[in-house]
């Protein structure tokens, strides 16, 4: 596997992969999104108040890319409770900034809204992402993803799906 700096990247080609990986998520396109995660990822949702150190503060998600391929396999069963049936959703990502670059990583932020519709009614998340970006053998893929959701400090709906 070849890693190339992925500072090479222009805005449109970041936006293109995030509006990507939202439609994957979107669409429970599970094996697809989990195609685009470095084999070392982190993908990290924060409670509560944030800080620098995510092994001292409450987490919703805080997965290593063994935990993501698991979380993929519990969501492919079909049988998790809190998507039965399952979400339909759609979310708007927009504010795309190049924030610079950690390790030959693009770091990336973005502000989202997603807009969940279940049987029992509309949940509305937002928030901002963090994303490092990084290229290998030509392709961009995802080493990291923090999801901040505005409402995060306070009790969240059953957060079933991919945010």
């Amino acid at each position: 596997m070849t890693t190339t700096r992925v500072a090479e990247l222009t805005l449109r080609d970041i936006e293109a992969f995030l509006y990507l990986e939202a439609r994957l998520a979107d669409e429970s396109d599970y094996d697809a999104w989990e195609a685009l995660w470095t084999d070392d990822a982190l993908y990290w949702v924060p409670a509560g108040e944030d800080g620098p150190d995510p092994m001292t503060r409450m987490q919703v998600v805080y997965d290593n890319r063994n935990r993501i391929a698991t979380r993929i396999a519990q969501l492919k069963t079909g049988k998790r409770y809190a998507q039965s049936p399952p979400s339909r959703m759609r979310r708007l990502i927009s504010n795309v900034e190049i924030l610079g670059s950690e390790n030959g990583d693009t770091v990336v932020g973005a502000n989202f809204v997603l807009v969940e519709g279940r049987e029992r009614g509309d949940v509305l998340w937002a928030g901002r992402t963090t994303y490092r970006l990084r290229r290998i053998d030509g392709v961009v893929r995802l080493a990291y993803k923090k999801v901040e959701l505005v409402n995060r400090a306070g009790a969240l709906p059953t957060l079933g799906f991919l945010i």
